[in-house]
């Protein structure tokens, strides 16, 4: 390894069928009013709700409900829990539901007690978190961010049209987190791949940085091979246990940091989905997928040894009698293939951006220098016509 680190991660995972039974003593150890945060309608129908309520009441917990967080969770919605939040005094934020619920949560979070606006100073200033932070906790219901196990929270300003993501500190993270794999069955197929893209792109997106081959490039192939094999089966079978929980797993792996040790990392595929995603409000993950392939073909040159790697390793692509150039790019093809097989939409457009909306997504994308390649925002332009 080419440079130290520290690790620390405070999150308690319970995983499993019977997770939820440790809901009620994990309540034992906050306040009497709870906020519960969580998204449309998908939690009443599969019976979930009830269950969390029914476990609330008998902790004795006055439940404030903060409903209807959007895939895309926005400003508006995060200054509207803080306010609940301040109003009844909560003493701990339950999030029920995917990622976009717990980043709303964390963002609730850290938002309640500031004297300045959160935006500004959190998201846009990146200032260290100096006020009261509210306690989180979190049942997780679909699988692909992370945020169960990391400080991560992606909030959309509407009216600003941004797309920001900030890291917050360990005091952020979820105190706890339930991960049942049977609460993914429901999700939608479209869900659920988009969820299994983000957690590839995760893993790329550290992957593809540095050249040392530290011990972190052998974990991540290791959790890339394992979400791919499970996800070619979920595809098939969502309801198969095993693949699902491989695929929630390796989740929560792909992005609780340790993934991320020792390496310099990239995230330019995520600062321009980002832009992508506060246009079109698409999944994620799905936007994650479209401009994926573009931004590889455009940078692997710089690093030409990894891709390679990626090639031979995670697509089995045999190198014999090719250049380097060639395995690298039958590699990306691979991933390409990979992103048709689970029936990922592969151009912007079937999403719903226009070619006038690329030069503003282009100037208004963070640019990165973890990568291979720091871009500019003419080649970010390039690489979503590329997309288009």
């Amino acid at each position: 390894m080419k440079f130290d680190f520290n690790y620390y991660n405070p999150t308690k995972i319970y995983f499993g069928k019977d997770s939820l039974n440790n809901l009620e003593k994990e309540l034992k150890n906050y306040g009497e009013t709870v906020l519960l945060v969580y998204g449309k309608n998908s939690i009443k129908k599969n019976g979930l709700y009830d269950k969390v309520i029914e476990i609330l009441k008998s902790a004795n917990k006055k439940v404030v409900e903060l409903a209807g967080i959007k895939s895309n969770p926005t400003y508006k919605q995060m200054m509207e829990g803080a306010k609940l939040v301040k109003e009844n005094s909560v003493d701990l934020i339950l999030a029920v539901g995917g990622g976009s619920v717990i980043d709303c949560s964390k963002a609730i979070s850290v938002s309640a007690y500031c004297d300045e606006d959160p935006w500004e100073k959190y998201w846009i200033n990146f200032k260290k978190v100096d006020n009261k932070i509210v306690p989180v906790g979190s049942i997780l219901t679909m699988v692909g961010t992370g945020s169960e196990m990391n400080g991560g929270s992606v909030i959309t300003h509407e009216e600003k049209m941004l797309k920001n993501g900030r890291v917050f500190s360990a005091e952020v993270y979820p105190k706890f987190s339930i991960l049942n794999p049977e609460y993914t069955y429901t999700v939608p197929k479209n869900q659920m791949v988009s969820g299994i893209f983000d957690t590839l792109s995760h893993l790329m997106e550290q992957y593809f940085s540095g050249d040392d081959n530290n011990t972190t490039d052998y974990v991540i192939e290791g959790v890339m091979e394992s979400l791919i094999d499970s996800a070619k089966v979920a595809i098939k079978n969502p309801k198969d246990y095993e693949a699902r929980s491989n695929i929630m797993w390796c989740a929560t792996l792909g992005l609780n940091t340790v993934t991320g040790l020792s390496k310099t990392q990239d995230w330019e595929v995520h600062m321009i989905e980002h832009q992508v995603g506060a246009y079109t409000d698409c999944p994620h993950g799905i936007g994650l997928a479209i401009v994926s392939v573009p931004y590889y073909k455009y940078i692997y040159k710089y690093g030409l040894d990894k891709f390679v790697r990626f090639a031979e390793k995670i697509w089995k692509v045999d190198g014999k009698n090719m250049t380097k150039e060639e395995i690298a790019l039958a590699g990306i093809e691979k991933l390409s293939d990979f992103i048709k097989e689970m029936e990922i939409p592969t151009t912007l457009r079937e999403i719903g951006a226009t070619e006038e909306m690329l030069p503003l997504i282009a100037n208004s994308t963070v640019i990165m220098e973890g990568g291979y390649k720091k871009l500019t925002a003419d080649e970010i332009l390039e690489i979503l016509k590329k997309s288009l």
